[in-house]
């Protein structure tokens, strides 16, 4: 029986965060097990706000050598940079026909994008959506594993393969979303009601994947807590409720069992608890990024298999759908 196929991708912009791990890249690393699984690293997607172009020539191989760091087998998963799979944007123009004016003003990303980057409200941030229901749409992808804020964007490539499937025939499988359950949501350590981000201003705010140790207990050791002395996980209890989430994730155990670990103790030796939690399962993946990155052959390699692998499947589907609609291929 075949697997079922899994989309997914992150862009090369800005430093991960120990919450776009928990929440994205250690989920895929199990779910490779069980799909056939295309990663993409974004690289079309992050144009839409400017970039530096050594910079994203630099993130990309960074983020790539990070994926493999933490967990994603080359052998099992499709691992490739987007551009290098031309049928993204080709697929994405044929898109743009079903796709409305009204519904892609309306999505709140390109809302959001818009007041950040008012000096650059271009195209390509309210088509986002496109291209993204066209990465998705292209591998007949049956899930997308994404966050439950996330949703909106998997919603529109339902609308438009099923608007698309209306119009020339069934071509496209209509993705579900899937929410992976079982991670709390990682929070700001300094507004612990907001979600971590890395694109926060406030530097003391995320935890990076790239960041060393000391800059690990130092964030935490500087981490919001709340009135009282008492560990544990309440409404009440934003900021100290946010540490032990982190703290269970990346120690595998459950609130009950945190908060039986460190009752009766203070908040100063909590946060270096946490902190050193925290830097001692980063740094494993650390050393591993540092070794694949020192040789950019090999890395070449695997995102060049990688592309060969997508390019052969999103080919198939562009092919059929140029069919559908008209266009002429030749004999």
């Amino acid at each position: 029986m075949d697997k079922k196929v899994i989309y997914s991708a992150v862009q090369p912009s800005g430093n991960l965060t120990i919450g776009n791990y928990l929440g994205a890249i250690r989920n895929w690393v199990k779910l490779q097990n069980e799909y056939d699984c295309f990663y993409a690293i974004a690289n079309m997607h992050a144009i839409t706000v400017k970039q530096e172009p050594a910079e994203l020539r630099r993130r990309t191989l960074e983020l790539a050598a990070l994926y493999i760091a933490c967990g994603i087998d080359p052998e099992k998963s499709a691992l490739y940079v987007q551009s290098h799979v031309p049928q993204h944007a080709e697929l994405c123009w044929v898109l743009n026909s079903v796709a409305y004016v009204g519904e892609m003003s309306r999505m709140t990303q390109f809302k959001d994008k818009s007041q950040k980057h008012a000096e650059n409200i271009n195209m390509g941030l309210m088509d986002y959506p496109v291209l993204m229901a066209a990465d998705i749409l292209l591998y007949q992808a049956q899930c997308v594993p994404v966050g439950a804020d996330q949703k909106q964007h998997v919603e529109i490539a339902r609308d438009l393969a099923i608007r698309f499937n209306n119009r020339y025939g069934e071509t496209f499988t209509v993705p579900e979303p899937l929410i992976l359950k079982g991670g709390a949501k990682i929070c700001s350590l300094q507004e612990p009601t907001k979600k971590m981000s890395k694109s926060d201003e406030n530097p003391n705010a995320s935890i990076f994947l790239t960041d060393d140790r000391d800059t690990v207990i130092r964030k935490f050791k500087r981490a919001v807590t709340d009135s009282g002395s008492e560990i544990v996980a309440s409404d009440e209890k934003p900021g100290v409720t946010n540490l032990l989430n982190i703290y269970c994730a990346f120690k595998n155990c459950t609130l009950q069992e945190a908060e039986r670990e460190f009752e009766g103790k203070g908040y100063g030796e909590f946060k270096l608890a946490v902190g050193e939690t925290v830097a001692d399962a980063l740094s494993p993946i650390q050393e591993e990024q540092a070794k694949l990155l020192a040789d950019k052959n090999y890395l070449g390699e695997i995102l060049k298999s990688g592309a060969d692998r997508a390019y052969r499947a999103a080919r198939r589907t562009l092919s059929k759908v140029y069919r559908k609609i008209g266009f002429y291929q030749g004999e």
